[in-house]
C-alpha cells in the first residue's frame, strides 16, 4: 500500500510539474485542460431566488477580524456560514490564478484585499491578491517544509505551516511556521499600501519538538493566543510578554479548533473532544474530556483516523463533531463546564456503512448541521481519468428538548474535499462537486449551489478541467460582494455573478 501511494503522489507531482513548465507561475490563469467525449456542460439548473434562513447567534470576537473574513471556518465558532450573499447563478464568469499552490484559508483585510496562505509542495507563501483580478500584490516566502517531519504519503493532507492561520482585528495574519515559530504579520504599510511585515515572532521550539508541527492557532476572548500541535500539545502564547504555557495531551490532532467567548477552548484529538480553559498564569487546564467512537482505521477520505472536522459550537450552549465509527456519527454535545445528566444529547449515523467518511467541518445554521461525505478520496490522482468518490450530503436537525438528530434530507451530490459553506442571505448551501462524465480524461469541477431547505440542487457552473482544479480540501469562501473563491491545487479560483 506504501508503494501504492507513493507512485499516486508522484504521478501527482509529474502531473503538476507538467503543468508549471507550461506556463509560469502566477502569470495566466490556471489551464484549463480539455478532455475527450463530450463537452460538458457549462451552467447547468436556473438561477436562484434568495430565501433567507436563520444563523447560529456568533458574537463578534474581539481578536479576530470581522466574522467571515477572519479564518477558515468564518468565525470563532467555526460555523462555516456567511450572514452576506452568495453567488445566484446569474450569467456567472470564473476567473482564476496560476500559482502551482493551494491557496485554501482566505481571508480579507479592511481594505477589501485577499490575505492567504498558498501552499505548494515545497511550502507555503503568505500572498496579498487582489480580489478581482486575483493579482499578487505583495508576498512573502514562508518556512520552508521539513523533509524530516514530512510524509511523502502523506504531503497533500499535511495542512501545517499555513494551512489554517487567522487575521486578527488589525488586518494582521498570525500563523504557526514549519519550523515551530508563532508570526505576527502586518499587511500594509503605513499608507495603507500591501505589504507584508513580521512584527512578532515567537520561538516555540523550546516547546514543540522538531518532528511535531503546529497545525493552527486562534486567540481566546481575552486576546491569549492558543495553539495546536499534531501530536498533542496545547498551548497559550501571552499577549503582552509572550510568555508560554503548554499541556501535552499525548493525543493525535488533525483540525483547528473553536472559541468560545466565556473562555472554553474546544479541540478534538484522535482520542477525544476537549474543553479546556486557561488557568490564572494562562495554563491550559482540562475542563471536561469525552471519548467519542473509533474504529481505529484512517478511512478514505480522511487525512488521520479519528474525527475528521474541526469542533463547530452551535445555539443552546451545544458542540457537534463527526466521531470514527462506520458509519461515521454526527454527535451533538452539551459544551458548558458543567452539565446535569449525559453530556451527549444525540447522534446519527451518516452515509453507508463502509463508505462513509468525512474529513471537513460541519456546516452549522441554528440547530441545523450538514455534512460531507469524502470516502474514496486517497490524494489528488483519486480524481483524475475521470474518476470520483462517494456521493452525499446530508442536512441533520437538533432538538436539545427532546435530544434528538433527525435527517431532513440527503443529496447524492459528489463533493470529494471541500469545505462547504452556506448563505444564511441567500440559502443556499455551496459545494464543489466533481461528477462523473462521459468521455476520457473529463475531470470537471462544478461550484454546486444547493437549497438549505430542501436539499435539491439548485445549479451548477463549471469551474475548470484538470488538476490544477482539485481544491484537495480547501474550502469554499465567500467575499464581502458576493463572490465564490475556491483554493485549488493549481492556485485560486473565483465566481462571481455577471
Amino acid at each position: 500500500m506504501a508503494s501504492l501511494r507513493r507512485t499516486t503522489l508522484a504521478v501527482g507531482l509529474s502531473a503538476a510539474a507538467l503543468v508549471l513548465g507550461a506556463v509560469s507561475a502566477g502569470a495566466a490563469p490556471i489551464p484549463d485542460t480539455p478532455g475527450l467525449g463530450p463537452k460538458p456542460p457549462d451552467f447547468v439548473g436556473s438561477p436562484a431566488t434568495p430565501n433567507p434562513i436563520a444563523g447560529t447567534t456568533v458574537p463578534q470576537h474581539p481578536f479576530m477580524a470581522p466574522d467571515g473574513l477572519s479564518n477558515i471556518h468564518d468565525d470563532a465558532y467555526q460555523t462555516d456560514a456567511y450572514t452576506g450573499p452568495g453567488p445566484l447563478g446569474h450569467d456567472m464568469t470564473v476567473t482564476s490564478t496560476f500559482l502551482v499552490a493551494d491557496c485554501a484559508s482566505v481571508t480579507f483585510d479592511s481594505h477589501g484585499r485577499i490575505v492567504s496562505v498558498c501552499v505548494g509542495v515545497t511550502g507555503p507563501t503568505l500572498r496579498i491578491m487582489d480580489p478581482v483580478t486575483l493579482k499578487t500584490l505583495a508576498s512573502k516566502v514562508l518556512p520552508r517544509r521539513d523533509l524530516l517531519t514530512t510524509s511523502p504519503t502523506k504531503l497533500f493532507g499535511d495542512f501545517t505551516g499555513g494551512g489554517y492561520f487567522y487575521l486578527d482585528e488589525q488586518d494582521r495574519a498570525v500563523l504557526g511556521t514549519t519550523n515551530r515559530h508563532m508570526l505576527t504579520v502586518t499587511t500594509s504599510d503605513a499608507n495603507g499600501a500591501p505589504k507584508l511585515t513580521t512584527v512578532r515572532d515567537v520561538n516555540l521550539n523550546g516547546y514543540v519538538k522538531r518532528r511535531d508541527k503546529i497545525i493552527s492557532a486562534l486567540p481566546d476572548w481575552s486576546g491569549r493566543l492558543w495553539f495546536v500541535t499534531v501530536d498533542g500539545v496545547v498551548g497559550t502564547i501571552d499577549r503582552d510578554d509572550a510568555s508560554v504555557k503548554i499541556l501535552r495531551t499525548g493525543e493525535h490532532v488533525g483540525n483547528s479548533f473553536a472559541i468560545g467567548e466565556d473562555g472554553g477552548v474546544y479541540i478534538v484529538t484522535d482520542d477525544a473532544l476537549y474543553r479546556f480553559d486557561a488557568a490564572a498564569d494562562g495554563t491550559p487546564t482540562v475542563t471536561w474530556r469525552q471519548d467519542y467512537d473509533n474504529d481505529g482505521r484512517t478511512k478514505p477520505g480522511q487525512t488521520q483516523a479519528g474525527s475528521g472536522t474541526t469542533p463547530t459550537l452551535m445555539d443552546d450552549g451545544l458542540i457537534t463533531i463527526t466521531d470514527n465509527a462506520d458509519p461515521v456519527n454526527v454527535v451533538v454535545y452539551q459544551r458548558g463546564r458543567d452539565v446535569t445528566g449525559d453530556r451527549e444529547v444525540c447522534r446519527i449515523p451518516v452515509f453507508e456503512k463502509g463508505a462513509s467518511s468525512t474529513d471537513n467541518s460541519l456546516v452549522v445554521a441554528h440547530r441545523s448541521i450538514v455534512v460531507e461525505n469524502n470516502y474514496g478520496y486517497r490524494g489528488p490522482t483519486t480524481t483524475i481519468g475521470g474518476r470520483t468518490t462517494k456521493p452525499g450530503l446530508e442536512r441533520i436537525d437538533v432538538d436539545p428538548d427532546a435530544r434528538t438528530c433527525t435527517r431532513v434530507w440527503h443529496s447524492d451530490e459528489i463533493s470529494p474535499t471541500v469545505v462547504p459553506k452556506v448563505s444564511l442571505a441567500n440559502g443556499l448551501l455551496y459545494a464543489y462537486t466533481k461528477p462523473k462524465l462521459p468521455g476520457l480524461l473529463q475531470d470537471n469541477w462544478y461550484f454546486t449551489a444547493i437549497d438549505w431547505r430542501t436539499g435539491q440542487t439548485v445549479f451548477k457552473k463549471r469551474a475548470g478541467n484538470g488538476l490544477g482544479f482539485n481544491n484537495n480540501y480547501a474550502p469554499i469562501t465567500l467575499g464581502p460582494d458576493g463572490t465564490a473563491y475556491v483554493g485549488v491545487l493549481g492556485g485560486l479560483v473565483a465566481l462571481r455573478d455577471n
